[in-house]
């Protein structure tokens, strides 16, 4: 990139551009670095903290597309380059310079010179220092549409217009969230487009919890495999007086209530039902007003005479929220399964059909 500039530079200064109307970047004021501790009052941190934030976004989101923009042969590692950039920050502050992330040009510069280590880093680095501080000069006539060219040439490489076609054809609500995100951001003050885009994207995951339903399991003929009753290619198998239910999503004020009419609603429709079992593959999490819900769920259910057991709760999280909230005890030990069939074995009313155990019979 250097060497393009010092190009431009010349031809600016030897054709007289700047007099014909082309617009240069003009003097560039160097300064050296100077470790100090930031002078900011609590005013001043109450202040810049909303702008802050929006930086701390805009570095986030930019240093993870440019890791994935340029590889360089490899797996890209976000959290790491997270890291870097984010202890780089905080040296930049201790400098006065700006915070720093992924730049886009001067990565691209590097890969494209072929640059495969930290060393590369570090040279341009190096570079990029000693301009600063002893060659302002040399940008004093670099046209701004060299500089227009070369973010034109990176934004070709972080702007992926396959994957955004991509994205049109098979999820139209990500796809008016990616362009409403764009227009913020091109429209709208930075601040304001930076936080507009992040609210639409977190609106955008609670709507997608939202919408989880909670499904009926049955039992693929000829197997002990319990499958969602929508999702079957064969109609499957019910045992009498036993619902096998299962939530699509983690349970939480989002949809917890949902979830217990759900369970109202299905126990309703199978009547009589003597046995509940929520498949909890999908129930990575459990907070407290879901909590709150499933006790209640379970005191109306044995008001009933129907029983409710767990089966497949393999997140980690889930079962400590099961223990921490008390639902372990309510429930009873003896009402968590490995496995549906366990469950339905163990519970299932008395002179209920269940498969027979034989060797031949396919086990999930």
């Amino acid at each position: 990139m250097l060497p393009g500039r010092c190009g431009a530079t010349a031809l600016t200064a030897v054709f007289g551009l700047e007099h014909r109307g082309v617009a240069a970047l003009g003097e560039v004021a160097a300064a050296r670095p100077a470790l100090r501790l930031p002078a900011a009052t609590l005013d001043d941190l109450t202040r810049i903290a909303p702008l802050a934030f929006i930086v701390a976004a805009v570095v986030m989101v930019q240093t993870a597309a440019t890791t994935r923009a340029f590889p360089a042969g490899r797996d890209p590692d976000v959290d790491r380059d997270f890291v870097g950039a984010g202890a780089a920050s905080v040296l930049a502050g201790l400098v006065g310079a700006f915070p720093v992330n992924a730049s886009p040009p001067r990565t691209a510069v590097v890969v494209a010179t072929g640059g495969a280590s930290q060393l590369s880093g570090l040279v341009c680095a190096a570079l990029v220092l000693a301009l600063s501080a002893l060659g302002a000069g040399l940008l004093t006539h670099v046209p701004y549409a060299a500089l227009a060219g070369v973010l034109l040439f990176i934004a070709q490489r972080i702007v992926r217009v396959a994957t955004f076609i991509d994205v049109w054809r098979r999820s139209r609500a990500e796809f008016v969230l990616i362009v409403a995100t764009m227009a913020a951001i091109l429209f709208l003050p930075i601040q304001q487009g930076v936080a507009l885009g992040i609210i639409m994207s977190l609106l955008h995951g609670t709507w997608t919890t939202t919408r989880a339903r909670t499904v009926e399991f049955e039992r693929i003929p000829g197997t002990t495999i319990w499958w969602p009753k929508t999702s079957a290619g064969q109609a499957g198998e019910t045992i009498p007086g036993v619902l096998v239910i299962a939530p699509q999503a983690p349970l939480s004020f989002l949809n917890a209530y949902e979830f217990e009419h759900a369970i109202q609603r299905l126990t309703a429709a199978r009547a009589p039902v003597r046995l509940v079992v929520i498949e909890a593959d999908s129930i990575v999490e459990i907070d407290y007003t879901a909590a709150q819900v499933i006790a209640a769920s379970v005191a109306r259910l044995r008001a009933d005479g129907i029983a409710l057991a767990f089966a497949r709760l393999e997140s980690v999280r889930a079962q400590e929220a099961l223990a921490r909230f008390g639902l372990e005890a309510l429930i009873g030990p003896d009402h968590l399964f490995h496995s549906v069939e366990e469950a339905v074995r163990a519970l299932a009313p008395a002179g209920a059909v269940t498969p027979a155990s034989r060797p031949d019979a396919k086990t999930g």
